[in-house]
């Protein structure tokens, strides 16, 4: 089966160095709101305050990376990051001991690890790139699906479990550790990473700065999956803090109910990442791009209708598991075609350009749904984003996502593109 052919030593590497670090993450799953909400008593506003200003203040630092990062070895700045998300992380725990944990500190952490995030992100498209071959990309990309529908599936519940056991910011230190041992997995790797080359054409910072953008932008496949990727997104992060303030605040869930409204469906996460390159050898990546990235904008209304109850968790089960089914599938095939049409001398610049656009987008959109919750109520916000993301497929079509031939590949600049 080409699912299981090995990709080699190096890359189980960063294999383990992802997975590590991805089950952290899904075990501090909204650690930032539950902790807000449960140790400061923040509401609906402060909430998405939170989601949207750390984000949006990690993506301004974050800009200049891009440029950075292309041009310096890709395994030292993941390894650096891994740590400077593991001190910030951690600072948390600390200050919660000493009964000094303010909203500021959480907001001042928030920032530092979405920057850092965006720098990860960059570097490890390129590394991941450069380790595996070209027809191994889906493979490789379909490994990390998998992974992170596993981590999501245990480490919610888990992560709900240790804050009713160990308290609160149990899971930000866990988080914290999971980076430390990213840094060590990717040290792991080994080999030689020769140091990039600027072009010797003379470049302005400026130029190089927004060198991402002006790729991103001038292809017409990127291009539109950008836009629906940022607004689909955008929408369901947007609802995250929303729903939590609904479920945990509002509606009287425990913290385990709701991390297990999330685990549960995360098996379809795994069904679909497995199904990915299988459908795309059946169907063609077009055809899997459109169905997948259409059906993914179809559920999300649905927890405008959460209840108190088993019967309102089995709705969100429910939603939860037809949009990650979806999800999982889709998130595979683009990041392989990214890859693919990545030019190696601007992998980073356009993995940090979209990465920023995409958390601008969140932050811009959590705040704006956080105001709106606060002039509306919860329930009714979500059930805007959720009419909204129905009308997402539209930016899908009337593009070929299929090969280009090999006469086209030729003729045109290859186009960047970044792992999802």
């Amino acid at each position: 089966m080409v699912g299981r052919r090995s990709l080699g030593r190096r890359f189980g590497w960063l294999w383990a160095a992802y997975a590590v670090s991805t089950c952290g993450t899904w075990l501090a799953f909204d650690a930032f709101p539950l902790i807000a909400i449960l140790v400061l008593d923040a509401g609906p506003t402060q909430v998405s305050a939170l989601a949207a200003a750390g984000l949006a203040v990690g993506v301004a630092v974050a800009v200049p990376l891009g440029p950075w990062v292309e041009f310096r070895r890709k395994r030292p700045v993941m390894i650096g990051m891994d740590l400077v998300r593991f001190a910030a992380l951690m600072s948390v725990p600390a200050a919660y001991v000493l009964g000094w944990l303010t909203f500021v500190q959480l907001l001042a952490v928030s920032v530092v690890v979405a920057a850092a995030d965006i720098a990860f992100t960059a570097a490890s498209g390129a590394c991941l790139k450069a380790l595996v071959r070209p027809e191994d990309l889906l493979v490789a990309n379909g490994r990390f699906e998998s992974t992170t529908w596993t981590a999501t599936m245990l480490g919610p519940p888990l992560g709900g479990a240790a804050i009713g056991a160990f308290g609160p910011v149990a899971t930000l230190a866990a988080n914290a550790v999971s980076f430390l041992l990213s840094a060590v997995g990717i040290r792991a790797i080994g080999g030689g990473e020769p140091r990039p080359v600027r072009s010797a054409e003379p470049r302005h910072r400026a130029g190089e700065l927004f060198e991402g953008w002006r790729y991103i932008l001038a292809h017409r496949g990127l291009r539109p999956l950008l836009f629906n990727t940022i607004l689909v997104n955008g929408l369901i992060m947007a609802t995250s803090p929303l729903l939590a303030v609904l479920m945990v605040g509002r509606l009287g869930f425990a913290p385990w109910q709701y991390g297990l409204a999330f685990a549960v469906p995360c098996v379809g996460g795994l069904v679909g990442s497995r199904l990915a390159s299988r459908l795309v050898a059946r169907f063609g990546r077009h055809r899997v791009l459109l169905a997948a990235g259409s059906l993914r904008g179809c559920w999300l209304l649905g927890l405008a209708f959460v209840r108190p109850g088993a019967a309102g968790l089995a709705l969100v089960m429910a939603v939860e598991l037809g949009l990650i089914v979806c999800g999982s599938v889709f998130s595979p095939v683009i990041a392989t075609y990214r890859l693919e049409e990545t030019d190696a001398g601007r992998v980073a610049r356009v993995l940090s350009a979209w990465s920023v656009t995409s958390k601008a987008s969140i932050a811009a959109m959590t705040a704006v749904w956080g105001l709106l919750a606060a002039a509306t109520g919860p329930r009714t916000a979500i059930a805007i984003a959720g009419v909204l993301v129905l009308a997402t497929p539209l930016l899908l079509l009337g593009r070929d996502y299929g090969p280009r031939p090999p006469v086209e590949r030729a003729e045109e600049p290859r186009p960047v593109a970044d792992v999802v």
